[in-house]
């Protein structure tokens, strides 16, 4: 075919593509009217889920399973925002990784509010100012997010779904590496950093910030100096990006949690988070645990934090493979909770990533 020919084409399948879009979006907005008369959640994670497996499994390329999958987030976006003008609070401020990972799971059509802490983020989806919270719980490199844990001692709200975003750091800046004579650092990404900097900005001073994107926003300012963050922050300040991937660990990855108020039913392939005190006494712990073993279903993690109520008590936090309405998973909850002082369901939530 030639040139005319192929733009021809694509025109005509773009007529297509719109109408299609169009027709699918009808049918959406349909299902959002029965699940508002219903009283049901709007943003269905499960269903998201099998949305994202089945397209992949339909695709046969040259597109990879990422890019169509990016695409149909925005599809998916614009869709929940014609339902409902969905608000997602987020540790902020704006273009930091948890707003990239708000982003990556809710698209770029909804109403995204940045939070100066943890505990706002809480609150805010809490009160009903925010439908949806999206707070960091751990990295693969630094381990967990320790504040987000003791938010949900006394919190309500559920685990609905979970992101896990590679975190790719960057070096940013409007000046040549070579002229490169102060460096503005967040202190997370200075540690899964560190081994770069020292190879190849060894005599730059180090300035610590209070998010990657207020590093982002000091660079851009100062001529000599740059940065180090995400995509997205480069972005927001106009930022040249000097080097990809800097991380000293190839594998960095951070797991965020989207907070909300009603779990999603089971997928099949499902985490349940759960919070448990236990008595002092020996063996306390190794009984309660014994359920998992006896009903053979996977723990992914074990967390204790002090409980700050009392002194040496603390809280366990649990993550298992499957789902709270799964049989085996409902009795090994029944089994903590006789063994158990206190066992508090966090969520559950699709598997996916």
């Amino acid at each position: 075919m030639s040139l005319p020919e192929h733009r021809k084409a694509i025109d005509k399948l773009d007529a297509q593509i719109v109408r299609l879009l169009n027709e699918r979006t009808r049918h959406v907005l349909a299902i959002g009217e029965i699940k508002l008369k219903a009283g049901e959640e709007i943003y269905a994670p499960h269903r998201e889920r099998a949305v994202l497996q089945r397209i992949s499994q339909l695709n046969s390329g040259p597109m990879t399973d990422d890019q169509l999958g990016a695409v149909y987030r925005e599809v998916m976006s614009s869709a929940l925002a014609l339902e409902k003008s969905l608000t997602i609070a987020y540790l902020g401020p704006e273009a930091t990784f948890t707003h990239q990972a708000a982003i990556r799971r809710f698209g770029s059509s909804l109403r995204y509010v940045a939070q100066k802490t943890i505990a706002d983020v809480f609150t805010e989806v809490s009160k009903h100012r925010a439908d949806y919270g999206v707070v960091p719980v751990e990295n693969s490199t630094e381990g967990v997010v320790t504040h987000t844990l003791d938010m949900f001692v006394d919190s309500d709200l559920k685990i609905v779904s979970q992101i896990v975003l590679k975190v790719q750091q960057c070096l940013m800046s409007n000046s040549p590496r070579a002229r490169i004579k102060k460096l503005y650092v967040h202190p997370q990404s200075l540690a899964q950093c560190r081994g770069w900097i020292q190879n190849h900005l060894p005599r730059a001073e180090l300035v610590e910030t209070s998010s990657n994107a207020r590093s982002a926003e000091l660079a851009v300012k100062e001529k000599g100096s740059a940065a180090i963050g995400g995509l997205l922050a480069a972005e927001k300040y106009n930022l040249e990006i000097l080097e990809r991937d800097i991380q000293d660990n190839a594998a960095n990855a951070t797991r965020f949690l989207v907070l909300g108020r009603q779990c999603s039913p089971a997928t099949g392939a499902d985490r349940t988070s759960l919070m448990v005190s236990v008595s002092h006494k020996v063996g306390a712990l190794h009984h309660a645990l014994t359920a998992f073993r006896r009903f053979r279903i996977n723990l992914t993690k074990i967390e204790s934090r002090p409980s700050k109520r009392k002194a040496w008590e603390y809280y366990f936090f649990i993550d298992c493979d499957g789902h709270g309405q799964d049989r085996k998973v409902a009795k090994a909850i029944e089994h903590l909770g006789r063994e158990c002082s206190y066992v508090k369901v966090l969520g559950s939530y699709p598997n996916a990533e």
